[in-house]
């Protein structure tokens, strides 16, 4: 019987671009799961949108010197159609800023402040004396309390995902001007999410089948006690506050985006020209919602959007599943827009054909651990998988079907080994069924994958090209049963590879889309005498040196911070240094550096440097130098290092909208190939593009004039 499914998908945020660390950690899985459920036939409501209020927002405009709404249109638009050219089947992909959204917001933000389940509170809140203005979480960043990361947000933790308040950062620094902020008292005011623990707690006795890192996050946070939370923040771009005395105020984007799922319900609702049809999914007990994220969004679905809903309706459905997902790291770092470190959307469809990287996202994906990105490992799933299981099986069928019978053969009597054929086809039906109902998605590939391997297997054993030749309607028989697994891998692999497999599904002569038939559609009977067109092969091979070379050469620097421990003067040259340099988790190193003129001993230990870390070590006269310090030189001989600021040693240097994927090795002559120079505002440039450590732009420790040389 058909079921009602509810999809809430986390809002990306519209200050930049998507990397495919998104796409891994919610909208890939997202996407399986709704064609999936729409494949056998239930219901599927799947909603997300731009998260376009909050800080984020506001630090990307003040930095490029635009407005905030200049901000969200343009990364609204970009995500909107990366979705759409990713295969991600959102039935509505909308927005924070719509008059509909702001409507619902403070719809319920009354409901809860009439209820006293929002309250008035004097509080601390961080000033800048330099700035001359009240500070929201995110221009504040110190030391976190809980893994002592030193670049901690105001609001949250990207390093270990602890939520924090501002207060509770160490050493706290504004992130404008890097000036420390002072306390000053002002009003707020707090949503008492402390009146909800009880509630949760029997709301979350049943969820036993909860993953086990969602659960144990979730009941961590509860162990430990609720806490209420401020919901405005002193800030002039987000929903207004609908209370008299708080007009200056907006509303904090934490409770703002989560009623996004309610907000877009209501919006999709209204594009059906039936307004009340969103009460389907929010007041049928038998709908399940489900809400794919990052683990670093665990809390504000399992505890805070919980807690808004029981709150404002008792009637409105609450999570039934949340299959959050662990990080895609790059190289072993966290993909980061705010860092500018990953895999870039707009650029990587434009490389590569969707399903490729839909199929690597799919069979790497962090479930229930961190998995990584790696290029290589990325070209052999490809060339070994993709290409060479379950496309090479694909292709060699249809060819052998159209080189020798142009359509569809007709099946005749089956022999023991062509009965395992059917019973195999059902068995990875199911698996595949059973798999993708639990949000189980790489073991549901694999179960694909692995009717693809049988496919082969079977058709090896049988040697068609043989038997044509000796019994051909053995052949026949042969060939139309492995036309039977084509046509059931058409729909197993179609969550996983929607374009590919709604092509092979027309190519059997099936009218409309794969994703307009049902599940059971894969066992239908094949229409003999269905002409079969000459195929094309769906993917094609990989080499990771062409991959490589249409890469920029910037992505096979390897810079990191390094802290200078001590300083020597070269026991055999007059104007080199021997530097000690800390690396953080790459270790300690030697440098030879030519920084003797410029530079005294007492000036450079305890400085912070970039360099280049994967550079080929080199003996100079006499002493191993591994790594090189990057410093501009203008053509007054001005030479000044660059300065990363307080960045932790180890920390990645890079430049947004270039993915990272340092070579092991990087020989001098291709460094010299990369031309870094200083803008007129003192930074380090690459192709007009900022070099940056998470969003800070690297800067000279002295005035050298535009266009000096960094090397």
């Amino acid at each position: 019987m058909s079921k009602k499914i509810f999809i809430g998908v986390a809002w990306p945020y519209a200050n930049g671009s998507l990397h495919l660390g998104h796409i891994a950690g919610c909208y890939l899985p997202a996407d399986i799961f709704a064609r999936f459920n729409r494949l056998i036939g239930n219901q599927v409501l799947m909603v997300s949108g731009s998260d376009e209020h909050g800080t984020p927002i506001t630090i990307t405009a003040d930095k490029e010197g635009i407005s905030p709404q200049d901000v969200v249109d343009r990364f609204n638009k970009e995500h909107t159609e990366n979705m759409r050219q990713f295969g991600i089947s959102f039935d509505l992909f909308t927005r924070t800023s719509t008059q509909n959204h702001k409507m619902v917001v403070q719809e319920i933000f009354k409901t809860l402040y009439d209820k006293n389940h929002i309250f008035k509170q004097s509080v601390q809140s961080f000033y800048c004396t330099a700035c001359n203005r009240y500070l929201p979480d995110r221009y504040l960043e110190g030391t976190c309390p809980q893994c002592n990361y030193d670049h901690a947000r105001g609001d949250q933790c990207d390093e270990c995902g602890q939520l924090l308040d501002p207060e509770q950062l160490i050493d706290v620094r504004c992130k404008i001007c890097g000036s420390t902020p002072k306390l000053q008292t002002t009003e707020h005011l707090f949503f008492a999410l402390s009146h909800f623990e009880r509630p949760l707690l029997n709301w979350l006795k049943d969820k036993t089948y909860w993953k086990a890192s969602v659960l144990k996050f979730t009941k961590n946070w509860l162990k430990d006690g609720l806490h209420d939370r401020a919901i405005t923040r002193d800030m002039s771009w987000g929903v207004p506050v609908p209370l008299e005395g708080f007009e200056e105020k907006r509303i904090y984007v934490w409770f703002d985006a989560v009623i996004g799922y309610l907000s877009a319900s209501k919006e999709w609702a209204h594009l059906q020209q039936s307004p009340d049809k969103w009460k389907e999914w929010w007041m049928d007990i038998d709908c399940h919602h489900y809400y794919f994220l990052a683990k670093d969004n665990i809390p504000f679905h399992s505890i805070i959007w919980p807690s808004i809903l029981m709150g404002y309706d008792e009637a409105l459905n609450l999570a039934y599943d949340i299959p959050a997902n662990e990080y895609l790291r790059l190289q072993g770092e966290q993909f980061s827009k705010s860092k500018g470190l990953g895999i870039w959307v707009p650029e990587v469809i434009k490389t590569f054909d969707v399903d490729t990287i839909r199929y690597y996202l799919s069979m790497n994906m962090p479930e229930n651990k961190d998995a990584n990105w790696m290029w290589d490992d990325f070209v052999v799933k490809n060339n070994d998988e993709l290409v060479g299981t379950y496309g090479n099986f694909i292709h060699r069928v249809l060819s052998f079907t159209e080189n020798n019978f142009h359509c569809i053969p007709q099946k005749g009597d089956l022999k023991p080994s062509d009965v395992e054929v059917q019973d195999t086809i059902n068995r990875s039906l199911q698996l595949v069924k059973d798999s993708l109902k639990e949000c189980k998605f790489k073991q549901g590939l694999k179960g694909a994958m692995g009717l693809a391997k049988f496919g082969n297997i079977y058709f090896n054993d049988k040697e068609p090209w043989n038997l044509i030749k000796t019994d051909k309607k053995q052949c026949e028989t042969t060939i139309h049963l492995c036309l039977e697994i084509v046509q059931a891998l058409c729909m197993v692999m179609a969550p996983f590879l929607p374009f590919s497999s709604d092509n092979i599904w027309k190519t059997l002569g099936n009218d409309g889309s794969i994703h307009d038939a049902s599940w059971n559609d894969a066992m239908q009977p094949l229409l003999v005498g269905t002409p079969i067109e000459k195929p094309k092969p769906l993917f094609k091979k990989l080499a990771l040196k062409d991959i490589m070379e249409e890469n920029d050469p910037f992505s096979q620097l390897d810079l990191r911070v390094a802290e200078i421990l001590e300083v020597k003067d070269h026991p055999n040259a007059d104007k080199l240094y021997v530097m000690h340099i800390d690396l953080g988790a790459l270790g300690k190193r030697v440098l030879v550096a030519g920084m003797k003129p410029y530079y005294s001993i007492d000036e450079l230990i305890g400085k912070k440097i970039v360099i280049v870390s994967n550079l080929e070590p080199a003996t100079i006269r006499g002493v191993k130098s591994s790594g090189m310090l990057l410093a501009a030189e203008d053509n007054k001989g001005v030479v000044s290092l660059l300065n990363p600021g307080t960045a932790k040693p180890g920390s990645i240097v890079g430049v947004q909208g270039i993915h990272q994927n340092p070579v092991k090795v990087l020989s001098f002559d291709m460094f010299k190939q990369i031309n870094l120079l200083i803008n007129e505002k003192q930074q380090a440039i690459y192709k007009e593009r900022i070099v940056h450590i998470d969003q800070e732009p690297i800067v000279t420790d002295k005035k050298v004039e535009k266009n000096a040389i960094i090397k």
